[in-house]
């Protein structure tokens, strides 16, 4: 039987250990059998031919997908794309992640183009970062262009797209293996199209290709009446233990994860509910141990902007939204930094996240770090701790929902798996 660890506190705790430890068991042995001797017997009846043999040939050693966490030497990344991002449909899943303030923008604007100058300022912040970490020796991929604005149809919903900025948020590289996030948001069903070029020249060069379960996104996996309407709501919901999305069906998004060698922490969030953590416990297990943390968040969605792991040991705790179990950390050994206040001005347009993007940086390497050219208190907090900083703007980029870490994947790291919690 599979050991879990869980770190979570109070209710939400409760939640998920009664979660965990109801889930429904099924015996397919027999079935198992069955298929296994057929497939024997139709693989004898055939003749080997070259396919077969380069099928299954061993992993090369030069796979060129290698991270186990987010520091070693950064070798290559994919970068987002900013290019015919659409303002998603105020759908209840996107209204419980955004601000009241901006509700009405998506109903106004959803299945539309996001403010065409804004758009085209971001596109050219995130084409000057991909320069400058080409620059710092870092090899960079691009998901392809793709028209969002077109409406498709499941037998479940409908919508439109939204981009394909934020590859942190769909990939999640463990290893040599490329996990597609299932994601849990209508609006980004088909996200992993634009990756998949990439993927598969991953995927070739000898590299693992793992697409977790697509939830149907059938009404059922979301609370219709999710009751938010003040920051008030916000918090008492999230201090039950109460999101928008429900156990129907397993969902992540895999900014929920973040990657410390053997250990993997997750949070429990708008976008990610406990079928989809415990489809990555388990299919992660036993090389990897992932661990379920929490915070004061009265809108938890993507972990990289409350708790940013920047180097074995240290991390980044976001002191707006303490985490439950940070004694556990520092008991560890962990150095816990918590950054300082943003600078981002108060008028600046942030559809899609808060302004705690200022800690949502992409370390080079443990002494190279990307940040915000805007951001001078936090470049100082680096400077600090003996860590050269690469000043790049990215106001407008943010305006889309991400930071430096969001709108990267780091595909190839310099490093070995090792653990650094135990």
């Amino acid at each position: 039987m599979l050991r879990v660890r869980c770190l979570r506190g109070g209710s939400r705790g409760a939640e998920a250990a009664h979660y965990i430890g109801s889930r429904l068991r099924g015996v397919f042995t027999g079935w198992v059998q069955r298929t296994f001797q057929s497939t024997q017997a139709a693989a004898a009846s055939q003749n080997t031919c070259a396919a077969d043999d380069k099928a299954t040939s061993p992993v090369p050693k030069d796979c060129l997908v290698c991270s186990y966490n987010e520091w070693d030497p950064l070798e290559e990344v994919i970068v987002g794309r900013a290019e015919n991002a659409c303002v998603p449909p105020f759908s209840v899943e996107v209204k419980a992640n955004t601000y009241e303030k901006y509700w009405g923008f998506y109903q106004k604007f959803g299945g539309q183009s996001f403010p065409k100058d804004h758009l085209k300022k971001a596109i050219a912040e995130i084409e000057e970062m991909c320069n400058i970490l080409k620059g710092e020796g870092v090899t960079v991929k691009r998901p392809d262009p793709i028209d969002w604005s077109v409406k498709y149809k499941t037998p479940d919903f409908e919508s439109t797209g939204m981009y394909a900025a934020m590859p942190r948020d769909i990939l999640l590289v463990v290893g040599n293996e490329i996990i597609e996030a299932p994601m849990a948001w209508r609006a980004r069903f088909f996200e992993y199209r634009a990756y998949r070029r990439l993927i598969k020249d991953y995927f070739n060069s000898g590299a693992k290709w793992t697409t977790a379960p697509k939830p149907t996104m059938a009404d059922e996996l979301y609370d219709q009446n999710y009751p938010i309407h003040s920051v008030e709501d916000r918090h008492k919901l999230a201090a039950q233990g109460k999101f928008v999305t429900t156990e129907f069906e397993p969902c992540f998004d895999a900014a929920d994860f973040i990657r410390a060698g053997r250990d993997i922490f997750v949070q429990r969030s708008q976008v990610t509910n406990y079928m989809g953590i415990e489809w990555m416990r388990r299919h992660l297990a036993p090389d990897y141990r992932v661990h379920i943390i929490s915070f004061k968040d009265p809108n938890p969605m993507h972990i990289d902007a409350t708790f940013n792991i920047i180097g074995p040991g240290l991390v980044l705790s976001n002191p707006d939204r303490p985490c439950h179990q940070i004694e556990l950390f520092k008991k560890a050994g962990w150095t816990v930094i918590q950054p300082p206040v943003p600078l981002i001005p108060d008028d600046h347009p942030l559809w899609m996240s808060s302004k705690w993007l200022s800690m949502n940086v992409l370390m080079l390497d443990e002494k190279r770090v990307m940040v915000d050219a805007n951001e001078t208190s936090i470049q100082k907090m680096f400077e600090k701790l003996g860590i050269s900083t690469i000043k790049v703007n990215i106001r407008h980029a943010n305006s889309l929902g991400g930071g430096f870490h969001c709108w990267t994947c780091d595909i190839r790291r310099r490093g070995t798996l090792q653990s650094y919690f135990d």
